[in-house]
């Protein structure tokens, strides 16, 4: 009864820790003992084990996913902003330039665009806005930095869910090989009881 008291002491001291964006730490099996005390707790400590670990590994692909879209979006968005400071530098000029822009993945047109103060900018879901060259340069370097930020966090956290994960396995294997180590032990008392006994009957026949 009073290692029982140990197991939520043990799992809440590590369970109050998270890093930055609120991922829980893994709790280090440090001691089987603090969470297992007879062969009866294996399973269900095994069992919670490894939901913690298909927990993250759920936030890890989820993760892997966001990762993946910021690195396609980080481009666009990067070029954007490099169009909209060329504009900038040339909205006080008189001549036109002559470029060629991008009707669809295979089919590009020439056009001449004029000094402009103002660009259109697509937000996404078929929408798209007019803003002040100034404002749109802000709100695309913003946007930049945050793309950036978000991505480094990801990858951080990415990290930081593999060293759980492995933390995780470990535990289970310490707690798998506390488990074989009580059968032995089981098998070798149950044996040296049987010995006993064996012995015994030797020594007292029946009818002696």
């Amino acid at each position: 009864m009073a290692s029982k008291g140990k197991e939520p002491a043990a799992r809440n001291e590590t369970a109050a820790k998270s890093n930055p964006r609120g991922i829980p730490y893994a709790p280090f099996v440090d001691k089987v003992e603090d969470y297992v005390t007879t062969r009866e707790d294996v399973e269900p400590t095994l069992r919670s084990f490894q939901e913690m670990i298909a927990k993250y590994q759920f936030m890890e692909q989820n993760l892997q996913r966001r990762v993946a879209g910021l690195k396609d979006k980080l481009p666009d968005i990067q070029k954007t902003l490099d169009t909209v400071r060329f504009l900038a530098m040339r909205k006080d000029e008189t001549e036109p330039i002559e470029t060629t822009f991008e009707l669809n993945e295979t089919l590009h047109a020439k056009a001449e665009i004029p000094p402009t103060d103002e660009v259109y900018l697509w937000l996404g879901a078929n929408v798209m806005l007019s803003y002040p060259i100034d404002e749109a340069e802000e709100m695309l370097s913003s946007k930049l930095s945050a793309a950036k930020a978000s991505l480094s966090n990801c990858e951080e956290d990415l990290d930081f869910l593999r060293e759980q994960i492995t933390t995780m396995e470990v535990a289970v294997a310490r707690v798998y090989n506390w488990d074989v180590v009580q059968k032995r032990k089981e098998k070798e008392e149950e044996d040296k009881q049987k010995e006993l006994r064996k012995g015994k009957d030797t020594e007292d026949p029946p009818g002696g």
